[in-house]
């Protein structure tokens, strides 16, 4: 018996030992590990998992987006690039010298808008024709001058009221005259002076809107009397188109039309024969047009004197 218990408790060479029948403890098989263990306990960590191979480390590895993993806690070092963008940028820091540059290049922006919104207003006559342009400057030149005209005239007649001896007999001679200057105006009484004859003939296409073109390049010219064919043109003269002609105040006048004006014939022909006028007009639609400077015109169509229904003096 003793010969068998020495030759098992002592192995051959190349045989493993064999098994005990006593369980060995954790802390018989690995007493180095086992104390780690104990000593992080007593110190209040918790130990840290040993890692799988092939297992990610969330720790190292930022979540999606560029966000932190879960294991990451705010204020780490490990920060994107991103995240420190963002708090670069955010709460903004702004000096005075900004400011001071942004309220510049505002009041900068403020002015240039408001220039170019005064030029986009102030630039109607800039698309104009010089043919229009011309016309616009005769138009002025010539009111300014009849206002002139009209200015002297008033200032005789207040000179002549106050150095002559019998002012009452001035006075009434003075209301005799404007009575038959407002007549020929109003087309009551005949009118006679130097003007011009306009002839439109050929003139089946001329419509009522050239004749009144017509009427009003020879108003803005200084026409004081006009007459067309046997109609007397007063303020409230109107034009409308029928067959074969056109209707003026209601009475049909037929081609070819003749204009009597009395005005100065140095300002009357030159307003109808400026570049794209009132001549251009009517010769585009195949008419006829002949000016005739006269010494004298005689202007004797009338008109019937209507009294106003609702419209009084006020003086």
């Amino acid at each position: 018996m003793n010969d068998k218990d020495e030759t098992r408790g002592t192995p051959e060479p190349g045989e493993q030992p064999e098994a005990s029948g006593t369980p060995q403890t954790p802390e018989h098989r690995e007493p180095s590990e086992s104390r780690e263990v104990h000593e992080d306990r007593e110190a209040g960590e918790t130990p840290t998992p040993a890692r799988e191979p092939g297992v990610p480390d969330e720790r190292e590895n930022p979540g999606p987006d560029g966000e932190p993993a879960a294991g990451d806690a705010p204020g780490s070092d490990q920060l994107t690039g991103r995240q420190r963008l963002a708090a670069g940028m955010w709460p903004p820091r702004v000096t005075r010298a900004q400011l001071i540059v942004a309220l510049l290049l505002f009041v900068l922006g403020l002015g240039l808008a408001i220039q170019v919104r005064s030029t986009t207003e102030n630039s109607a006559l800039r698309g104009a024709r010089q043919e229009d342009l011309v016309r616009i400057l005769d138009e002025l030149d010539n009111r300014t001058q009849r206002l002139e005209d009209e200015k002297r005239r008033l200032e005789t007649q207040r000179t002549e009221l106050e150095n002559s001896s019998d002012q009452a007999e001035e006075a009434r001679r003075q209301t005799v005259q404007k009575e038959q200057q407002l007549g020929v105006l109003a087309g009551t009484v005949a009118a006679e002076g130097p003007g011009i004859n306009l002839t439109v003939s050929n003139a089946n296409s001329v419509q009522a809107d050239m004749l009144l073109d017509a009427i009003q390049e020879l108003r803005a010219a200084g026409a004081e009397a006009i007459q067309l064919n046997d109609v007397r043109v007063v303020a409230d003269t109107y034009f409308s188109d029928v067959d074969g002609g056109v209707r003026v105040d209601g009475k049909r006048i037929s081609p070819p039309y003749e204009f009597k004006v009395i005005g100065k014939p140095q300002d009357l022909e030159p307003a109808l024969n400026i570049p794209g006028g009132v001549v251009q007009t009517m010769e585009k639609e195949q008419a006829t047009v002949s000016i005739e400077r006269a010494e004298k015109i005689v202007v004797d169509a009338l008109r019937s004197a209507e009294r106003p229904d609702y419209a009084r003096s006020s003086s």
